[in-house]
C-alpha cells in the first residue's frame, strides 16, 4: 500500500501538475519527441533508418545502445548520426545481418537524459518458397483432402490464396487476379475452404476435384509481393458409391484445445471437419447458443468465429459441433484473454520552484496486472543517488520541497510478459520570472452571442496566479465568464457590451507579466431571405433569392455553391446583389443551390433544389423475347421522366427492306409499362424503337432494336377480283388480283387455282402458278363454270376465295351465222 498524503498536501501536489507550454529558451531537461516503433521492419537493400528526435535546453546530445550495450556509431563504418538528431541510417554494405538488434535511444543535456522505447530492428528478406517437385495426390472420392501451403513466414505475416490453373510467372506487385491471368480462385464452400493457417481442407473431394494442379499463393504486405508455391495435382479416383461417413476433425483435432488472445488483438475460432455427407457446423458458448454480436463475424460457412479486437467479455468455452445424417462431433476451444500494459495515466513535466511539492503518477492495466519500475535518468531509482526528498511508492514517485538537485529526467516502466510502456517525464526545478507567450496587444474580432475564447498562455516557476479584468479593474469570474487552469478566458454568449479591452495579468514571487485584448462584437450575418425549392420546366428562368442582414462595419461575400461546388457566373448565371438568376434553365441546372454568405468573423449559408422539368429521357436496353407467328415481346429500360411522370409509351417499327430508316407508328402503351406483346405480319423483318411521352413532350427515340423477323404463316388474304373469262371457243382464261408482299406470310407465294363446271356433280379440279392467271383449254362452248383460288406457301394454304361464275368461250362460227 503505497503511503497516505495529507489532503491539503494532496492539493498542493495537482496545482503543481497545472499543465502549461514551457517555453524552449528555458533551461529544461531533453523530451523526446519522435521515434520509431517498437517493432521496426526495414529493407536491408535500402538505407535502413531508425529515428529519434528530441528538444530540450541546451539542445541534447544522442547516444544508442545495442542490445543493451553502448553503441559506438562513430567507429561504425556503416552507420551515421544525423546532424542535430538522433536518428541513425545504416547502409548495411556488408553484412546487414549483424544489424538485427534491439536499439535505444538517448537524448541528454546537463538538467538529464530521456531514454526512447526499445525498437527491435528487424530485416525484411524476399520470401521464397523452395523450387521443390510435389509428387501428384492421389485421392479416393469420398475422402478428406487437405493441401498444406506453409508460405515463408515473413515479417510481416503474410496473406494466402489458393488458385486453380497455376500459372508459372514470377512474383508481381500486383493483386493475383492481374498478375495471374490465367489462374482462377479455388471456389469455396461447406465442402472446400482455406484455414486460418493457409491449408486448403477438402471435407471430402469429388471427382470434379481433379485439377491439372492447386498452387498456394501468398501477398507479403511490406513490400505487396505475390509469391507462388509449386503446384500440386490431385487426382481423384472413381468408385461406382461413395461411403458415407461419419464426421471427423480436420482443424483442430481431438476433442478439445485452447486459444490465448491479447486485448484489442484479432481472435480466430476455427472448426472444419471431414465426412459424407458436408458437416454442418454449429457454435455454442459456455453452454448456450452463441449469440453473435456486433463485434462477431461468423465467416467461412460458419466454420470461422472471427472478432477483429477481442475484449474480456470474450473469454468462455466455445464448443463447435460437425453434424450430418451419420452422427456428430464436438470440440470445445477454451479462449483466453490476456492484455500488455495500456495507459491509465502517464507522468506529465513539472515544472516547480524550490520548495514546492509534486509527483509522477504512472499508472497502468494489463492481465496480468503490470510491473511498475522508476527510473532517474536511465538508472533503477533503487541504484540512483538517495535523495531525502524523494519517495517512490508504486505507482506514484513524490517530491518533497525540491531543490535543483531534483531536476532531472524520470522514466516509468509498466511491463508483464506480454510487453512494456515506458514513458519519460522531466522535474525541472527553477525560478523564472513570469512571462506570457504568444502576440501582445491583439484586436480580436467577434460576434454576438458566440462563444469567445481569449488566449493567454503564460509561464513561470513558481506557477503564477492569473487573473482577468476588464479595463484593468476587478476580476471577471462567474456567470459568463470563466477562466482556465491554461489562461484562457472564456466568454459565454457575448454582448455587445462586453466590447472593450481585457487585461491578462501572471505574478509569482519573482515578478510579474501582463498583456491586453482589445475585444471588438459585432452582429452576426442573418439570412433573412432564404431561396426556396423550385420545379420548372426547361427553358424558364429562375431566380434564387438570398436576402442578407450584416453588421455595417463588416463587408461580406456571397458565393453560389451547387453540389457542393461553387457556381461559375456567365451569360446564363448572374447575381443579383446576393441573389442567383439563372436564364433558359436546362437539366444541367438541376441540383442543389446554397448561397454562402462570409464575412471575416462568420459564415452562414442556406440551400434550395431546382428539378427541372423536361420530355423524357429516351428509353434504353431494348429486348426481344418470346417470338411467335405474329408476336414478340418488346421489354426496354425507362429513362428519366425528368420530375414529370411518364404517360405512355409509342413504339415504332421500320419493316421495309428497301427503304430502311422510314419509321411506321405501331401501338402506345401506358406508362407504367416496360414490356409489351406486340402484334406483328409474319415472314417480315422489324426493327423496334420506343418513344416516352410525357406532359411537356416526347423523348427523343431510344435506339433501335436488333433486327428480327417475325415467324412465317399460311396466307391470311384472298386474292380480290377472281373472274373467268373465255378467249376461244373451248377456252377460259381465269384471273386475280395479286397479294402485295407483305401480304404473302412465307416463303414462295402460288395460287391454288379451282374449277367445276356449274349444277354438275363433278369433282372440283384445281392447278397450282405463279402467276396471276390460268387457262382451261377443254372446256365446252359458253359454258358456266365455278370459280375460286386461294394463296400458298410454304406455311400453307390461305383463305378460299368465294365461288364466283365464270364463262368459257362461245363458238364464233355461230355468232357468224346467227349474225347473217
Amino acid at each position: 500500500m503505497g503511503t497516505l498524503v495529507e489532503p491539503a498536501l494532496l492539493l498542493l501536489l495537482w496545482q503543481s501538475v497545472c499543465a502549461f507550454d514551457i517555453p524552449l529558451e528555458i533551461r529544461q531537461p531533453p523530451t523526446i519527441i519522435k521515434q520509431s516503433v517498437k517493432d521496426h521492419i526495414v529493407d536491408p537493400k535500402d538505407t535502413m533508418v531508425i529515428e529519434c528526435e528530441a528538444k530540450g535546453n541546451p539542445h541534447p546530445i544522442f547516444s544508442w545502445r545495442r542490445n543493451g550495450k553502448y553503441f559506438n556509431v562513430a567507429r561504425d563504418a556503416q552507420t551515421s548520426m544525423r546532424r542535430r538528431s538522433g536518428t541513425l541510417d545504416i547502409y548495411a554494405w556488408n553484412n546487414p545481418e549483424q544489424y538485427e538488434a534491439e536499439y535505444q535511444c538517448i537524448a541528454s543535456n546537463q538538467y538529464g537524459s530521456a531514454y526512447s522505447n526499445k525498437i527491435r530492428l528487424r530485416l525484411y528478406r524476399p520470401p521464397v518458397w523452395p523450387k521443390e517437385i510435389l509428387e501428384p495426390v492421389v485421392v479416393s472420392a469420398g475422402l478428406p483432402l487437405v493441401l498444406s501451403c506453409d508460405p515463408p513466414p515473413g515479417p510481416p505475416k503474410p496473406e494466402t490464396y489458393w488458385m486453380s490453373s497455376c500459372s508459372y510467372a514470377r512474383p508481381f506487385n500486383w493483386p493475383i487476379q492481374t498478375a495471374f491471368p490465367t489462374m482462377q480462385p479455388v471456389r469455396q464452400d461447406r465442402r472446400v475452404s482455406m484455414g486460418v493457417n493457409g491449408d486448403l481442407y477438402f471435407s471430402n473431394v469429388l471427382v470434379n476435384d481433379s485439377a491439372a494442379d492447386y498452387c498456394c499463393n501468398a501477398r507479403f504486405p511490406y513490400k505487396n509481393v505475390i509469391q507462388q508455391k509449386m503446384p500440386v495435382v490431385v487426382k481423384v479416383l472413381t468408385t461406382r458409391t461413395v461411403t458415407e461417413a461419419a464426421p471427423t476433425w480436420l482443424s483442430p483435432t481431438g476433442s478439445s484445445s485452447s486459444v490465448l488472445v491479447l486485448l484489442g488483438e484479432e481472435l480466430l475460432l476455427e472448426c472444419i471437419a471431414a465426412g459424407v455427407p458436408t458437416p454442418r457446423i454449429t457454435w455454442t458458448k459456455d453452454g448456450d447458443d452463441l449469440v453473435v454480436t456486433p463485434r462477431m463475424k461468423v465467416k467461412n460457412f460458419n466454420k470461422m468465429i472471427q472478432i477483429p479486437k477481442a475484449s474480456f467479455e470474450d473469454v468462455g468455452e466455445y464448443t463447435c459441433t460437425a453434424a450430418n445424417k451419420i452422427g456428430y462431433i464436438e470440440h470445445t476451444i477454451t479462449v483466453r484473454v490476456k492484455a500488455a500494459p495500456f495507459w491509465l495515466e502517464k507522468p506529465a513535466d513539472l515544472v516547480l520552484a524550490p520548495e514546492e511539492n509534486g509527483r509522477l503518477v504512472c499508472r497502468a492495466d494489463g492481465a496480468p496486472r503490470p510491473t511498475v519500475s522508476w527510473f532517474i535518468n536511465g538508472e533503477p531509482v533503487e541504484t540512483a543517488t538517495p535523495q531525502p526528498n524523494r519517495q517512490v511508492s508504486g505507482d506514484t514517485l513524490t517530491l518533497r520541497s525540491v531543490t535543483a538537485e531534483n531536476t532531472a529526467v524520470y522514466q516509468c516502466n509498466a511491463s508483464n510478459q506480454f510487453g512494456y510502456l515506458m514513458a519519460n517525464a522531466f522535474v525541472n526545478v527553477l525560478h523564472a520570472t513570469p512571462r506570457i507567450l504568444g502576440p501582445r496587444n491583439e484586436l480580436i474580432k467577434v460576434v454576438e452571442g458566440s462563444r469567445t475564447l481569449v488566449d493567454c498562455r503564460y509561464f513561470g516557476s513558481p506557477v503564477p496566479e492569473l487573473r482577468w479584468s476588464k479595463y484593468g479593474q476587478g476580476n471577471l469570474e462567474g456567470n459568463r465568464f470563466k477562466t482556465y487552469g491554461n489562461g484562457t478566458l472564456e466568454i459565454k454568449h457575448i454582448r455587445i457590451e462586453d466590447q472593450g479591452t481585457y487585461l491578462c495579468i501572471v505574478s509569482n514571487i519573482a515578478g510579474r507579466d501582463e498583456n491586453q485584448v482589445r475585444i471588438e462584437v459585432k452582429e452576426p450575418t442573418v439570412i433573412v431571405t432564404r431561396p426556396q425549392d423550385m420545379k420548372v420546366i426547361r427553358g424558364t428562368d429562375v431566380r434564387f433569392e438570398c436576402g442578407v442582414k450584416t453588421d455595417v462595419t463588416t463587408p461580406v461575400t456571397t458565393t453560389w455553391m451547387k453540389d457542393k461546388k461553387q457556381v461559375t457566373l456567365g451569360w446564363r448565371l448572374t447575381l443579383d446583389e446576393s441573389n442567383l438568376v439563372i436564364t433558359n434553365v436546362n437539366t444541367g441546372d438541376e441540383g442543389n443551390y446554397t448561397c454562402v454568405i462570409k464575412s471575416e468573423l462568420d459564415q452562414k449559408s442556406a440551400s434550395a433544389r431546382l428539378m427541372v422539368m423536361d420530355r423524357p429521357d429516351p428509353p434504353t436496353n431494348l429486348e426481344l423475347s418470346d417470338p411467335y407467328e405474329r408476336t414478340v415481346r418488346l421489354s426496354w429500360v425507362p429513362g428519366k421522366s425528368n420530375h414529370n411522370p411518364i404517360t405512355e409509351y409509342l413504339v415504332q417499327y421500320d419493316d421495309d427492306d428497301w427503304l430502311p430508316g422510314k419509321w411506321r407508328n405501331l401501338s402506345t402503351y401506358p406508362g407504367n409499362l416496360n414490356s409489351v406483346i406486340l402484334h406483328l405480319i409474319p415472314f417480315t423483318y422489324y426493327e423496334f424503337r420506343v418513344i416516352a411521352i410525357n406532359e411537356i413532350g416526347m423523348s427523343r427515340p431510344s435506339r433501335p432494336s436488333m433486327r428480327f423477323q417475325s415467324s412465317g404463316a399460311p396466307p391470311d388474304i384472298i386474292p380480290k377480283n377472281l373472274k373467268g373469262v373465255g378467249t376461244w371457243r373451248n377456252n377460259m382464261e381465269i384471273s386475280w388480283e395479286p397479294l402485295t408482299y407483305r401480304e404473302w406470310n412465307g416463303p414462295h407465294l402460288k395460287y391454288l387455282v379451282w374449277w367445276r363446271r356449274k349444277d354438275s356433280r363433278e369433282e372440283w379440279k384445281n392447278a397450282t402458278t405463279k402467276w396471276l392467271k390460268y387457262y382451261i383449254y377443254d372446256a365446252d362452248t359458253f359454258t358456266p363454270y365455278e370459280l375460286k383460288v386461294q394463296a400458298v406457301n410454304d406455311f400453307g394454304l390461305g383463305p378460299e376465295s368465294p365461288v364466283v361464275i365464270g364463262y368459257s368461250g362461245e363458238d364464233r362460227k355461230c355468232l357468224n351465222f346467227a349474225a347473217l
